[in-house]
């Protein structure tokens, strides 16, 4: 597993180049996390499901009341 992330400091999305992260800390809530739970365990089932032709899931998609949160982003694995 890796984590990559971009910086939130405002430039335009075409000079946004992700980083790879060392560390990722999460604020939320109780119910932000058991929803972000359910996500990561349906992302799994689809990724095992559909193989190669996952590609990647946004959270905000899947949970409309995350909308205004930074992204979060479940992406496929490229070698398997």
């Amino acid at each position: 597993m890796k984590l990559y992330g971009y910086p939130a400091d405002g430039l335009e999305p075409e000079k946004v180049v992700p980083a790879e992260l060392a560390e990722v800390t999460l604020c939320a809530t109780p119910h932000e996390l058991r929803r972000m739970a359910t996500f990561l365990t349906s992302c799994a089932t689809e990724m095992e499901s559909m193989g190669r032709v996952y590609d990647h899931v946004h959270l905000s998609d899947r949970l409309k009341e995350l909308e205004a949160s930074p992204h979060f982003v479940v992406a496929r694995v490229g070698s398997e």
